[in-house]
């Protein structure tokens, strides 16, 4: 059984220009595909509970956290984000899973 833990990217957005965003999101998909990548959430609902929060959230799991951060350095990725700068403020993060996912409190 691999028990490697799998790679998320979490990424809060705003976006200033929605047609122009259609096309980093067409873009970015090669990028994914290549990497394994899995769209987990990708818009929808938003509550923040604490701190402050941005319009849009998603979060893509990856094979591993090196996947994802590959992903992310790819030439096919970092062509998509060309579509998204200027036109978007982003934060983006990588993170690793638990080992022995699910984690479930005592």
């Amino acid at each position: 059984m691999d028990t490697k833990p799998k790679g998320y990217w979490i990424a809060r957005v705003d976006v200033q220009d929605a047609e122009q965003y259609k096309k980093y999101v067409e873009a970015n998909t090669a990028a994914f595909r290549k990497f394994g990548g899995v769209c987990l959430a990708r818009g929808g609902r938003v509550q923040v509970m604490e701190g402050s929060g941005r319009s849009r959230n998603v979060i893509w799991e990856f094979p591993s956290f090196e996947a994802a951060v590959s992903c992310y350095e790819s030439e096919e990725y970092q062509y998509a984000r060309s579509f998204r700068e200027g036109i978007a403020e982003a934060d983006f993060i990588m993170v690793e899973g638990l080992r022995d996912a699910p984690w479930k409190p005592a």
